[in-house]
């Protein structure tokens, strides 16, 4: 078999061509990026990810108006699934999550989930501010049920507030636990409309029985900025048990005229409280 030969004069200015063209481009290409001017103008137009944790009997749709607006200002809303099982299991889960964002994150809760915001972000140094909505803002060792305290409609006679599932008695930490129908339109969704109090009832998550009475960890408060949006009308946590719990974290607190479900009735001023923290 014959070798072609290559002329190594040709071969060598056709190098040289290429060579000279590589050079050429690549110094345009950095006359026209600063990356200090670049990376600055990131860092200035950057919005924190928002990520919404819902509570108990609810699902993550129960953001949909507040992500809705905020999304119209330019963020990006990951409102993700609470397990909704035991406080480390649900905190882990959130925790994971977390762990896969790039960049500032403002995290949120919503009752039980501020219960879960408290123990998922402790330590993680990408979260910059969590945000209490109607939320459980626990310190070590503190339930949920311990915090509502005597003036919670969850205080009352238990036959009267929850169903069982499976119903034998007595209940396991496994326990699902759903809201009575009369629970939901008279304490829990107050401030909706009857048809959304409907839509409530039909379509609540049911919380395991042992996640509402599991202490807290180490809450994340005590390092990163917190801020707390507070329903004066809450029947399911008290306002004065919010301030309280508010006031320790060292909270940035607005209240507002809403009940339990704030953020559904009124998710123009959660939404305002959620982009406060966002621009801090």
């Amino acid at each position: 078999m014959r070798i072609p030969l290559i002329d190594p004069v040709r071969r060598t200015k056709g190098r040289g061509r290429t060579l000279a063209f590589l050079l050429t481009a690549t110094a345009l290409a950095m006359a026209s990026f600063n990356p200090v001017q670049s990376a600055a103008g990131e860092e200035r137009g950057a919005k924190p990810t928002i990520v919404l944790v819902h509570g108990s009997w609810a699902d993550a749709s129960s953001w949909n108006r507040v992500t809705e607006r905020l999304q119209d200002d330019g963020y990006t809303v990951r409102a993700i699934s609470n397990n909704l099982r035991s406080v480390a299991g649900d905190a882990a889960s959130v925790r994971a999550f977390l762990q896969t964002l790039t960049g500032p994150v403002v995290l949120v809760g919503h009752s039980y989930g501020g219960f879960v915001i408290t123990n998922a972000a402790t330590g993680l140094p990408n979260v910059k501010a969590l945000v209490y909505i109607n939320a459980f803002a626990p310190d070590t060792g503190e339930t949920p049920f311990q915090l509502v305290g005597p003036d919670s409609a969850l205080s009352a006679d238990p036959a009267t507030v929850f169903d069982l599932v499976p119903p034998t008695l007595p209940p396991t930490p496994t326990t699902d636990v759903y809201l009575k129908r009369s629970t939901v339109f008279t304490s829990f969704a107050t401030g909706l409309s009857t048809h959304d109090k409907d839509l409530v009832f039909a379509t609540q998550r049911p919380g395991a029985l042992g996640a509402l009475n599991e202490p807290s960890a180490t809450p994340a408060w005590k390092t990163i900025p917190s801020w707390s949006a507070i329903g004066t009308e809450d029947q399911i946590i008290p306002a004065s048990a919010q301030r309280a719990m508010s006031k320790r974290a060292g909270a940035t607190i607005t209240e507002y005229d809403a009940g339990h479900l704030g953020l559904m009735s009124d998710p123009k001023t959660v939404t305002k409280v959620i982009e406060q923290a966002a621009r801090s």
